[in-house]
């Protein structure tokens, strides 16, 4: 088994997208879960996609949670006051950058971190350097 994840985003292609590229870096060995979206299918977020999607990428290890804006943080937020103690204490939301974060977080998934390990990864993925150094 392997800490779970779950991808927030306004957007259901979006999310869909994270996904893909993230499974490609786990190599399938990380269940990782897309809630984007409403529940008609409009740009927003869902209480309801959150909730089951976190259900669903819990494997048993603990779930991350990676959001693309500040009210998806809130929706997923909402989500964990409808769990239970013990299921709250096994899901995280992290602060890192959605794209990056995501890699980076199935990445460690998949080779067995934990899920504190999985989610400070994700978090320090703010720093990751995309260009080169120019002088």
């Amino acid at each position: 088994m392997a800490v779970g994840l779950v991808i927030v985003s306004h957007s259901a292609r979006l999310a869909e997208g994270v996904v893909e590229l993230a499974e490609q870096m786990a190599h399938g060995n990380v269940r990782i879960i897309a809630a984007g979206g409403t529940d008609d299918g409009a740009l927003g977020t869902s209480l309801m996609k959150v909730t089951q999607a976190i259900f669903t990428a819990d494997s048993g290890d603990g779930v991350a949670v990676l959001v693309d804006l500040g009210s998806a943080a809130l929706v997923a937020e909402m989500a964990l006051e409808q769990f239970a103690t013990a299921r709250r204490q096994r899901v995280r939301i992290s602060n890192g950058p959605l794209v990056e974060g995501a890699v980076v977080a199935a990445v460690e998934a998949a080779v067995g971190a934990s899920l504190d390990e999985v989610v400070t990864s994700a978090d320090a993925a703010v720093e990751l350097n995309k260009l080169s150094k120019r002088t």
